[in-house]
């Protein structure tokens, strides 16, 4: 079919709850995205910090091929080798002791925020449910992630909200520390905010969050959905600060687009799961797991990728540092690793849109913070290219 007819029969038989971009993405290697007229591009986005190994990684692809022709699908009311093999690699690469596997980022938070009141309740025997989060955060569109979300706009329509968030300031521990109460069970951060505007916190902000969740008995839940799997420059962001969490959701990159998230515990909060409390049809299951590990052990083989993320960082933060010195209507450049937002003092879109005619993907949230999430793989070379393309634009401005 051509472009303009699969665009048509988009919005014909679609559900319109997306803005999409008029174009027709149809393959992609490495950095590099081609549409269904031909014309190629640089992704920036990586599907929202999904390939992280950038486009059909040939590891992945593989284990793909291979775990396709031998079994797909089973239930979990039996053992699965992949899903054992990719929990047994995420535990022993991190600070967790257990992994639980759903489908998506949304779910690993339903998850965190069952087994956060659970174990206030069932272990530490106390009725806690209420779960302490940042405006500005995002974790997720399903009924307790997005009630969990501090966003306003994310809850118009859909009131009422489920009860049992208290929404604080994000980088702020001291109104953290007010706004716990007997009826606090959990903390649950992004070490990044990433769809809340690319905000990184100061640094000591998550040792402070630990220290109150210690002298409380509360969780600290991580949301590492967007920071995780090498995209700040370590494996996991909180690495950063030294500290471990309680509970952490992955996704995103840990399936390089196969749809797969994470949850991971240390073994005194995942005890109070137990078997009937929680579960998922597809979550874990062989082709998922597949992709899960060999993204993993990717990432974990050839660390030079996550060890050039930090020198990559830097260079893209200093190209568009360079471009904010000549533009005072660019706000700030602020990011960790290759997770980096560019704040406007207007509206974003056209950037977005005249970056595409050029030949660049790139993301707009929260209206006026352009937002780049390349492959981890992305060159210095490549980033330039984008830097430029943005010089000539704003030029015209």
């Amino acid at each position: 079919m051509i472009t303009s007819d699969i665009i048509k029969d988009a919005q014909s038989f679609l559900m319109n709850t997306y803005s999409r971009q008029p174009l027709v993405l149809v393959k992609g290697r490495g950095t590099t995205v081609y549409d269904s007229d031909g014309r190629e591009y640089l992704d920036f986005v990586a599907g929202v910090a999904v390939n992280n190994l950038g486009h059909c990684h040939p590891r992945v692809v593989v284990a793909l091929q291979k775990q396709a022709q031998r079994l797909m699908h089973v239930s979990n009311h039996f053992h699965i080798e992949a899903q054992v093999a990719l929990g047994k690699e995420l535990v022993r690469n991190s600070f967790a002791d257990k992994a639980f596997f759903c489908n998506s980022g949304t779910e690993a938070i339903e998850a965190a925020i069952k087994l956060s009141r659970r174990y206030s309740r069932e272990i530490i025997k106390k009725d806690r449910f209420e779960v302490i989060t940042m405006f500005g955060s995002f974790h997720g569109r399903t009924y307790g992630a997005v009630s969990a979300t501090a966003q306003e706009k994310f809850h118009q329509g859909f009131e009422p909200m489920v009860p049992g968030f208290r929404y604080v300031p994000f980088n702020d521990s001291k109104a953290v520390e007010a706004a716990v109460t007997d009826k606090t069970c959990a903390i649950l951060v992004e070490p990044v905010q990433g769809e809340g505007g690319v905000k990184v916190p100061a640094p000591g902000y998550l040792k402070a969050l630990r220290k109150i969740c210690d002298e409380h008995q509360l969780l600290l839940v991580l949301d590492e959905i967007q920071t995780g799997m090498g995209r700040t420059g370590r494996l996991f962001a909180y690495e950063h600060e030294g500290i471990t969490p309680d509970i952490m959701a992955l996704a995103k990159g840990l399936g390089s687009g196969m749809p797969v998230g994470a949850l991971l515990a240390t073994d005194k909060a995942s005890q109070a799961f137990a078997p009937g409390t929680h579960g998922s049809t597809f979550g874990g299951n062989p082709l998922a797991c597949a992709a899960g590990l060999a993204s993993l052990e990717a990432l974990l083989e050839d660390n030079i990728i996550i060890q050039n993320v930090e020198a990559l960082g830097k260079h893209f933060m200093d190209g568009l540092r360079s471009l904010k010195a000549k533009y005072p209507f660019i706000k700030d450049v602020r990011g960790q690793g290759l997770l980096i937002g560019m704040e406007l003092d207007f509206e974003g879109k056209e950037i977005v849109t005249e970056c595409l005619k050029q030949g660049f993907l790139i993301n707009c949230t929260v209206n006026t913070v352009l937002r780049f999430m390349p492959p981890l793989i992305i060159s210095k070379e490549e980033i330039d290219q984008l830097i430029d393309a943005l010089d000539g634009i704003f030029q015209k401005r």
